[in-house]
């Protein structure tokens, strides 16, 4: 006497057989297709960092760090540059 009802599993037995089934095959597609997706991801470069721009005021100031100017070269320029920004933003 394995089963109270007979040999038979019954209707509850079918279904949790059928919604196990079922859920195993989900999770196996979906556990597929997130590997996927992961290494998929994982071949492609990361991403650059943004470059910033350099404003003139400060490739000159990198300029006059380095020494490549000296501090007369470095005030003038810089004052130029300030003349030049107020002349063309005033027109």
């Amino acid at each position: 006497m394995m089963f109270w009802n007979g040999s038979d599993m019954g209707a509850w037995g079918y279904t949790l057989v059928t919604i196990s089934t079922v859920l195993f095959w989900a999770l196996l597609i979906v556990g597929v297709i997130a590997l996927v997706r992961y290494l998929g991801r994982a071949s492609q470069p990361p991403p650059r960092p943004e470059i910033s721009r350099s404003t003139p005021e400060r490739l000159l100031a990198e300029r006059f760090a380095r020494g490549e100017i000296d501090e007369q070269e470095y005030r003038q320029r810089l004052a130029t540059l300030h003349t030049d920004t107020r002349h063309l933003t005033s027109s």
